[in-house]
């Protein structure tokens, strides 16, 4: 992963809390929240593991009060 990919994804990240539940997000600021590879997020979303995404023309991103739900429910 490049430097700057590297930076995007820190900042994406960092800003997660901040974001309203009507935002959206990549699938790599997916893997950094779950803490695993891309691969891993669409199987983890084959098995309803994780929310399905949705497809912004031929952008295909999460949305963030869906994983938040997500993340509470994988917490307990």
């Amino acid at each position: 992963m490049s430097q700057f990919t590297t930076a995007l994804l820190s900042k994406a990240l960092v800003s997660f809390d901040s974001l309203p539940d009507s935002a959206h997000v990549d699938v790599r600021t997916v893997a950094g929240l779950y803490g695993c590879s891309t691969p891993t997020v669409w199987r983890r979303v084959n098995a309803g593991l994780i929310p399905a995404p949705r497809k912004f023309g031929m952008s295909t991103r999460w949305n963030v009060g869906d994983l938040r739900a997500s993340l509470i429910v994988e917490a307990e």
